[in-house]
């Protein structure tokens, strides 16, 4: 039988001409960008990194420097007929991290002189933002046409610092007095298109530019960014059966095992299932599940705000909010909420119309699994080669529905690793359980309510249901007597699972396991 040719996958490929040119796949996301440019002259989104914002970027200003050439058999083509030309000044803060602010001055000013010898400015003023104005004049009286700025990942520069109180506010400033010349150059300007991973106020950057446009909650744009399940199922079907037959599974399975893995976000309520690009593509690519979009870089900023609000990872899970404590000014956050919403840790999940709360959770198992390992720290100072196998080891013990062999590699494991300071409480263990299972992908909550109380950790695999009641230098007999008393099982009864007991007794001196009994309920 002949292999179907598929086209080269564009991992890592952010430039839409390179794309077209190199006959690579290219999902059609020009509609939206038609419908962005009739929408207003303003516009702004936030997606988390690298979900696609530069290509969009990208195949904004391959159409307005009018290279009708690119668009062919695209929705565009369709649509549009005059094709004008118009002189684009795209920005790109991606790399302007880590800096202090006369570095980032200069940053600044080097993003600028990228243009201004192009339009004839050979002896620039000194402040950026004169600058910035000037360019902008200068490319609309060169050229006759109006300017388009397209800014890329307008925020790179404060993210690092969104958790220090002394540099955000500099840095702040500095961005706030370079964006300031977009609302005082309207005149000249034609489109301005702005992407960051965060939001900040209109007011502390976007000085009274109070017409930009924000989509990023918008239904109609709810797919500008990813790929929507639709468009796995159309124009990816190929790289789907490839996959498959990798796996040596159906198409049906590989298709759900992705969804698992990569799918999940909603950006807006209601909204197509949508999968993170990077992650897809790079799986394809290699035909195999991996934590791509996870490993490419865990944000320090994420972690330090996870510490400064002493975040508990069973906290991040199930959340119901308002969309005024998600998608909200990053700076001045009272909660950790719109970082993680907007850094893509959480997503929309459900939305109660009646009450205007939105449920936000983990979107999928990539982003579980290593949110997880990058909070295990926190429980486990430092991690070993042989730690590392001693939790394979419990993972496949789960596996056998082993719970007994689970807590004694637990019990051993946790006597070869130093401690953090606050390991004396049973709640410190409950999230050191949450993290665990949800590392193993296994369903988890922790205070779970009964009738009578709450059970420490509820976990569920695919053959039985468990609870576990925690003490601290008491005894697993104890702990067993609690479930029993207070008739814990009752309440998941109707399952449909067998409901197995577990009751663990911590040693705070020696800081691991002491004793547990396992026993499943009659």
């Amino acid at each position: 039988m002949e292999t179907k040719r598929l086209k080269r996958l564009p991992v890592g490929i952010q430039t839409f001409s390179n794309i077209i040119e190199d006959d690579m796949l290219y999902i059609d996301k020009t509609e939206y960008i038609w419908n962005m440019i009739h929408l207003s002259k303003y516009i702004f989104l936030s997606r988390p990194r690298r979900f696609g914002k530069s290509l969009l970027v990208s195949t904004l200003q391959a159409y307005f420097e009018g290279r009708k050439d690119l668009f062919k058999g695209l929705f565009i083509e369709t649509v549009e007929k005059e094709w004008t030309e118009y002189p684009v000044l795209r920005l790109s803060m991606a790399s302007g991290k880590h800096m202090e602010k006369d570095q980032l001055e200069r940053y600044l000013g080097n993003r600028l002189a990228e243009y201004e010898g192009k339009f004839g400015i050979t002896h620039p003023t000194t402040d950026n933002n004169d600058r910035f104005t000037a360019l902008i004049q200068a490319a609309y009286q060169k050229t006759g046409k109006k300017v388009v700025i397209l800014i890329d990942e307008y925020d790179a520069p404060l993210l690092d610092v969104v958790h220090e109180e002394t540099m955000l506010p500099v840095l702040r400033n500095v961005m706030r007095n370079f964006y300031s010349p977009l609302k005082d150059c309207d005149p000249y300007l034609q489109f301005v298109f702005l992407t960051g991973i965060t939001k900040f106020s209109q007011l502390s950057i976007f000085s009274e530019l109070n017409n930009l446009k924000n989509i990023s909650m918008r239904p109609d744009y709810a797919g500008v960014c990813g790929i929507t399940k639709e468009e796995m199922l159309t124009a990816m079907t190929d790289y789907i059966d490839d996959f498959a037959e990798a796996q040596q599974t159906t198409r049906e399975g590989a298709i759900a095992g992705l969804r698992q893995q990569y799918d999940g976000y909603h950006f807006t309520w209601p909204s197509p299932d949508i999968f993170n690009p990077f992650s897809l593509l790079n799986a394809f690519q290699d035909r195999d599940y991996t934590n791509y979009w996870f490993s490419s870089g865990t944000p320090t900023y994420l972690i330090e705000m996870l510490r400064k609000f002493d975040v508990v990872p069973s906290a991040i899970s199930q959340m119901q909010v308002l969309a005024s404590d998600f998608d909200a000014p990053t700076e001045n956050m009272a909660s950790i909420t719109p970082l993680l919403y907007q850094s893509g840790y959480v997503t929309i999940k459900d939305y109660d119309r009646a009450s205007r709360l939105y449920t936000l959770d983990i979107p999928n198992n990539e982003i579980r699994v290593g949110l997880m390992e990058s909070l295990l720290p926190n429980y486990v100072e430092r991690r070993t080669e042989a730690g590392n196998t001693t939790i394979a080891k419990m993972y496949l013990a789960l596996c056998r529905e082993d719970i007994d062999e689970m807590c004694s590699l637990l019990q051993a494991y946790l006597l070869t690793v130093p401690y953090c300071n606050n390991a004396n409480s049973e709640g410190h263990y409950q999230q050191l359980f949450y993290v665990i299972f949800s590392l193993f992908g296994r369903y988890v909550e922790v205070e779970a309510r009964t009738v009578t109380g709450r059970v420490d950790v509820v976990m569920k695999t695919a053959k039985a249901l468990y609870l576990f009641e925690l003490k601290l230098n008491m005894s697993a007999e104890a702990a067993m007597q609690q479930i029993d008393v207070k008739n814990y099982a009752a309440k998941f009864a109707l399952s449909g699972l067998p409901i197995v007991k577990v009751g663990i007794n911590f040693d705070p001196k020696r800081r691991t396991l002491s004793d547990w009994k396992v026993i499943e309920s009659s």
